[in-house]
């Protein structure tokens, strides 16, 4: 097990190939990470035919986020694509390391997906995205001073999150705006200079997700879609402090309607 370990690829085809071995699924299409305020959407998409304990998996952990699932689910869509649900998303922040973070979608990968879709709950830099207002993401900026890509390993990340993918979207509901995606480490919420130099360089959400597994996700040759739930304002923006059952208030009020909308979306892919 220290040799998987120490070799990603190889650890991620071995949990694909359990996964595989659990679900009686040879292959998987599309896979799915739910961040906060959008667990209801996985019982939108279609049927779950299989709902697997993230421990069980090779070089998976349980949640440590309250709001996220530990568990990775198979869904059936009326189609006949098989989604792979990764609701046991690993942050930074808990100091596994990022070959961690990433270890779900080189996962999903080896299982066969080649498109990934993305979602988090974020803090919004625009005053007009109240909270609950779904933003599509054009494009990141990783401020986590790392990357999930090792030795020399040179990817280009232009058009990284699909532009085609994003007029999907957008067949399914014109109104829906887009924006550049920062990551912070996390796990604390940002500071209003933070805030305001995330701004200055072009962002318009802060985070602590979605970048790193963005990279991963190219590196593997996946079409990646990126949509995030404006939880809450930015410090800074916001007049009250934030708080994380703030962002699981809001997440449970959208959920429905951006529940619907992801599987409006997920349909056309």
């Amino acid at each position: 097990m220290n040799d998987m370990q120490n070799d990603p690829q190889a650890l991620a085809a071995q949990a694909a190939q359990v996964i595989a071995e659990q679900t009686n699924v040879e292959k998987h299409d599309i896979a799915l990470v739910l961040g906060s305020g959008w667990g209801e959407a996985a019982e939108l998409i279609g049927e779950r035919t299989h709902t697997l304990d993230a421990t069980t998996i090779p070089g998976f952990h349980a949640a440590a986020v309250p709001g996220h699932r530990g568990t990775i689910s198979s869904i059936l869509t009326e189609s006949g694509k098989r989604i792979l649900v990764l609701g046991a998303r690993t942050h930074y922040y808990e100091g596994r390391g990022v070959r961690s973070v990433v270890h779900p979608i080189r996962t999903a990968a080896a299982a066969g997906c080649t498109q990934l879709v993305l979602t988090n709950g974020c803090g919004g830099l625009n005053p007009n995205w109240t909270p609950g207002t779904p933003v599509l993401i054009s494009d990141h900026i990783n401020l986590t001073a790392t990357s999930p890509l090792e030795g020399a390993t040179f990817v280009d990340l232009t058009d990284l999150y699909s532009s085609r993918l994003r007029e999907v979207a957008r067949e399914v509901d014109p109104t829906l705006d887009e924006g550049v995606y920062a990551q912070f480490t996390g796990p604390h919420y940002e500071t209003p200079a933070e805030v305001q130099y995330a701004k200055t360089i072009g962002a318009d959400l802060v985070g602590m997700s979605t970048a790193l597994e963005a990279i991963a996700a190219r590196h593997a040759g996946m079409e990646i879609f990126g949509i995030s739930l404006v939880t809450n304002l930015a410090a800074g923006i916001s007049p009250i402090p934030l708080s994380h059952e703030e962002v699981i208030e809001a997440g449970q009020t959208a959920g429905p309607r951006i529940s619907k909308l992801l599987a409006q979306i997920i349909a056309r892919l």
